[in-house]
């Protein structure tokens, strides 16, 4: 292994948990995973920070843990962000180019793109990616990459996707506050389908439906470009709320049955099949159904699938996935979840496991589908910096100044709130 292959730290502030993993790439391409980090999450709701001082500590402490077991020196890190705030759009953009003599230039590319970031938002909102979907050069629609053609009006629809300022300040906060920089902000359905889909998959047409805690993202991606987003504000901690009150259980007992005894499909179930669990104080133990547990859990995740698919046809993709579903997340963990699925948008559903990144020999915890987008998010790190001075183990992740992109853009028109504000706040 070379000592200088990069070093990369993502953190997945999540609605049940926060994950920090170190990971560099080793001399095959695949992810060596040097140290992982997870701690329960106790200070964000559906993806967004509510409470700074809980979701400080909570990554202090897993970025501590990932810390100590890669014996890397972590100071610089790249974040996920979802949430229901996350809002997407189309928008087309155009430029009048001098000359038509000229090829058209990654210039002409950045310029348009560029044009993008100026369209005007809801107030409160900003842009945090533009991803172009197609190009038309002189009314010739359909292409991919214009650069070398000769053209005067270049064209471009885009998918835009934007968050709420107060939400990406408030993890900016979160993470300045630990000690730490970030060096970008990453949308968690783009780090997941990273981590879980296949090229062939992207090219052809596939839904990805990621089941946190707090939200249900979903990203559609087709001919190799991501399509469409959406975030449903429903996740695995509904299911386990509705287990709590159904079962009338403690929320913690809930859970449990949740993980060792659910199923997404209710119809499979014996009715004679009993749980038996010990009883609060001294009371009597007390028996739970299997079938009626696999009621409530069916009933609530058939809510949130319903929702994905109403979003997957608003979208136009519903007939050309030919890749179908691929779940992930915790929530994909569920029994029959594929099953059920399937049933209701009338697709092929697989689960997305964040293993074919990665090299042999890691924690067999980090290939569960819970961490596709920790691993999703190292994954888009190695991407962004594979042409910068690397780090090796023992010393501080070399690339001390967060990358140029729409974050850095955030930075420039909060008027460096993060050195400023939080810095301040930080040492107070």
């Amino acid at each position: 292994m070379s000592d200088k292959t990069e070093i990369v730290v993502g953190v997945d502030i999540g609605t049940t948990k926060i994950c920090a993993i170190v990971a560099r790439k080793n001399e095959n391409g695949k992810v060596d995973i040097l140290g992982m980090g997870k701690t329960a999450s106790e200070g964000v709701m559906r993806g967004v920070v509510t409470n700074i001082v809980k979701t400080v500590e909570a990554i202090s402490k897993a970025v501590e843990i990932a810390s100590q077991q890669s014996d890397v020196k972590i100071e610089v890190v790249h974040v996920g962000i979802a949430g229901q705030h996350i809002r997407s759009l189309k928008h087309r953009g155009v430029i009048v180019r001098n000359n038509s003599e000229d090829e058209i230039s990654k210039t002409d590319i950045n310029r348009l793109i560029e044009d993008m970031h100026r369209v005007v938002m809801q107030p409160g909102e900003e842009i945090v990616h533009v991803i172009p979907q197609e190009y038309i050069v002189d009314n010739e629609m359909g292409i991919y990459d214009p650069i070398g053609m000769a053209g005067v009006k270049l064209e471009g629809n885009f998918h835009i996707i934007t968050a709420q300022m107060t939400a990406v300040k408030n993890i900016g906060r979160c993470i300045v506050r630990a000690g730490l920089q970030v060096a970008d902000l990453i949308l968690e359905p783009i780090a997941s389908g990273e981590a879980v889909l296949t090229s062939d998959e992207k090219e052809a047409g596939v839904a990805l439906v990621d089941i946190g805690g707090g939200t249900t993202d979903l990203a559609i991606f087709k001919d190799g470009i991501i399509r469409h987003t959406a975030v449903i504000p429903l996740g695995g901690n509904v299911v386990t709320e509705d287990i709590k009150e159904g079962c009338s259980v403690m929320r913690y007992q809930a859970e449990q049955l949740k993980k060792d005894y659910g199923s997404a499909i209710a119809s499979i179930v014996s009715d004679g099949q009993i749980i038996t669990i010990p009883g609060i104080g001294n009371r009597e133990p007390k028996e739970i159904s299997m079938r009626n547990l696999a009621h409530i859990i069916e009933a609530r995740m058939s809510e949130i699938l319903q929702y994905i698919y109403r979003e997957i046809i608003n979208s136009g993709f519903d007939k050309k996935l030919i890749g179908g579903i691929v779940l992930t997340g915790g929530g994909a963990q569920l029994a029959q979840i594929t099953h059920l699925a399937s049933y209701i948008t009338n697709l092929d559903a697989r689960i997305g496991y964040p293993s074919e990144h990665l090299a042999k020999g890691i924690v067999q915890e980090v290939q569960s589908p819970m961490f596709a987008t920790s691993v999703g998010l190292v994954l888009k790190a190695l991407q962004a910096t594979h042409d910068m001075e690397p780090a090796t183990p023992d010393t501080p992740s070399k690339h001390a100044t967060p990358r140029q992109g729409w974050f850095q853009g955030i930075l420039s028109k909060g008027k460096r709130w993060l050195e400023d504000e939080n810095m301040t706040d930080f040492k107070n």
